[in-house]
């Protein structure tokens, strides 16, 4: 008797991620997301992408004060299979800083994606991954378009609420009004 045997991959959990981590077998030096399972390298970081990292950082830091927690570069956790590194996050604040979990959709005011070569991949699988897990509002700052692209209103078919802003533009995070960011101000 001939048997065929079809070869499936093997979803990797964020439990089991995280024991890998902690292990050593992957470092920050690896710059790997778990998305959906899977092990994605994530893309280099160049000049631009690194300078408007930098530059939105400090803007939300002196504009949000102690409303929220200014989360560059950090994981958050989504679900059984994806841990995400968004290039920043506006966090619910926390005594400890998020010290003791790390921090899931809930605690996410705002999700920001810098996109200089991965606009696709953001605007594609991340943004699905994000409304999917009720990440209420999603930003991706687009590099070379200039432009900033909002999704509110998560579903598990996607956002419901997407908008473009261009240097012509102010926008401000759903759940803290009162800042108004020039998107002029980070190509400047």
């Amino acid at each position: 008797m001939n048997v065929t045997f079809v070869p499936t991959r093997t979803r990797i959990s964020v439990v089991r991620y995280q024991q890998m981590v902690a292990a050593g077998v992957l470092s920050k030096r690896d710059r790997i997301e778990l998305i959906d399972g899977e092990m994605v390298d994530m893309a280099p970081i160049g000049l631009k992408h690194a300078a408007l990292t930098a530059r939105l950082n400090k803007w939300f830091v002196l504009a949000v004060g102690d409303t929220a927690i200014v989360s560059p570069g950090g994981p958050v956790n989504l679900g059984d299979f994806s841990e995400p590194q968004p290039d920043l996050m506006l966090l619910r604040p926390r005594e400890d800083y998020y010290a003791g979990k790390i921090p899931e959709a809930a605690d996410v005011l705002l999700l920001v994606e810098i996109s200089d070569s991965t606009l696709a991949f953001d605007q594609g699988v991340k943004r699905a991954l994000y409304a999917r897990h009720d990440v209420v509002e999603y930003w991706i700052v687009d590099v070379a378009g200039q432009r900033i692209h909002v999704a509110r209103q998560p579903s598990a078919n996607g956002y419901l609420l997407a908008q473009e802003f261009t240097i012509a533009d102010s926008v401000a995070p759903l759940n803290l009004p009162t800042i108004q960011l020039a998107v002029q101000e980070l190509f400047v």
